[in-house]
């Protein structure tokens, strides 16, 4: 059962919205944007990039402190960071300077990724923290259902400087949630003074770790391949189907609907099957998607039907995929859960940052780049399951609900 209050969901959920709020408001505004300010063609897509930049490396200082000084003080100081960087994204006056604001906004915006992540595996086991990311999805999911739309309205109505207003505002609630409505949860009385070279061997013992390494490129190359859909099909849908700014958002409302239907499919398995037998199902619907659709564009025929059918195939799988393969990776690193986050969230976004460039850089005019890379996530992701579940005997170390959970701070 999981361990964590509803308010306490609630706000988690609101947390990890920040990124996808971040992405999705500001889709629907990339032709409307790259006019204002005379960029060229799949340059805006750059700021994407920069922002999952700046989403990988600042997660690898969020673990080490949180683990450090704990939870609170820096989510704090990262939503500090994200609303001021918000509000200089509004001001940009050309693509160079947007990028290096979208950078600071991602290095403050990914304290609450990385911490909501050691916040759950502080209070759950391995099975109730796989649950409790499903219902954090089920909070979350509201971003980048209604972040498109909303997005769409406000560019319509209200230029696109005022979608990062909204995101400032934004920050600054869940700054002001978080020091009312969050406890500590990480008693950080016996941890050591904070020093590179031990956060280093930490980072050197995860990756020698079969099982946190190959569940976080499970995760992270099929999210990673989601990325590269979040940056290519504006263009896609928008530029070559003709699809209008409205719809689009509809359409990847649609999409985000059936990540979050899938993973509330996903809490319910859990309660009787183990999480690891519900992923290496899961784990080959993106793996299908994608490379049916690469095999289209190769063959040059892509169908905005068949283009929608696959794009909602690969990211609705995604909620039998994440909460599982987080889940599974941070099952036996309680004692250091902010820095296993931070690795695992930075080699995520590291995976998605590259994607993300492709998207920009391989840019041809057709919709094949984007159909491609979703197939190299999607079966790279595959791959990688059977990597890790042959080191295990197709069993890996998430299965059981008996592992003993961090002890919470006494205080809470």
């Amino acid at each position: 059962m999981n361990t964590l209050p509803l308010p306490w969901l609630l706000l988690l959920g609101s947390l990890i919205a920040i990124g996808p709020l971040s992405i999705d408001m500001y889709l629907p505004a990339f032709p409307v944007m790259a006019a204002d300010l005379g960029a060229e063609p799949g340059t805006v897509e750059l700021t994407l990039a920069s922002f999952f930049v700046g989403l990988a490396l600042g997660q690898l200082f969020y673990g080490p402190f949180s683990d450090r000084f704990g939870r609170r003080p820096p989510l704090l100081v990262g939503l500090a960071v994200f609303t001021l960087a918000s509000l200089g994204c509004a001001l940009a006056g050309n693509v160079e300077t947007l990028a290096a604001w979208r950078f600071l906004a991602a290095l403050g915006g990914c304290a609450g990724m990385v911490i909501t992540r050691a916040v759950v595996r502080d209070r759950c086991t391995a099975r109730e923290a796989a649950r409790a990311f499903s219902m954090l999805i089920l909070v979350m999911g509201l971003a980048p259902i209604l972040a498109p739309l909303l997005g769409g309205w406000v560019v319509t109505h209200l230029g696109w400087r005022a979608i990062f207003h909204l995101l400032a505002g934004f920050g600054a609630l869940a700054f002001l949630a978080v020091w009312l409505g969050l406890p500590e949860t990480h008693d950080t009385r016996h941890e050591p003074p904070l020093r590179l070279g031990p956060v280093l061997a930490d980072y050197a013992s995860l990756l020698a770790s079969p099982s946190f390494l190959g569940y976080t490129l499970v995760g992270g190359l099929a999210f990673a391949g989601m990325f590269a859909y979040i940056a290519g099909s504006p263009f896609v849908l928008i530029q070559l189907h003709g699809l209008p700014t409205d719809a689009f958002g509809w359409v990847f409302g649609a999409n985000a609907l059936g990540f979050v239907l899938l993973s509330q499919i996903n809490a319910r398995l859990l309660k009787t099957r183990p999480l690891t037998a519900i992923l290496a199902r899961g784990v080959a619907l993106p793996a299908l998607a994608g490379l049916g659709l690469a095999l289209c564009a190769l063959a040059g025929w892509l169908p905005l039907p068949l283009v929608l059918a696959g794009f909602f195939l690969y990211v609705a799988s995604l909620g039998f995929i994440g909460p599982n393969a987080a889940a599974a990776a941070l099952a036996t690193h309680g004692q250091m859960a902010g820095k296993a986050s931070a690795l695992m969230g930075s080699l995520q976004f590291a995976l998605a940052t590259l994607t993300g460039s492709l998207v920009g850089f391989w840019h041809d005019g057709s919709g094949l780049p984007l159909m491609v890379i979703m197939a190299l996530g999607g079966g790279g992701a595959w791959l990688a399951h059977r990597w890790v579940a042959g080191r295990h005997g197709g069993h890996g170390s998430g299965d059981g609900s008996s592992r003993e959970k961090t002890k919470a701070n006494p205080r809470d």
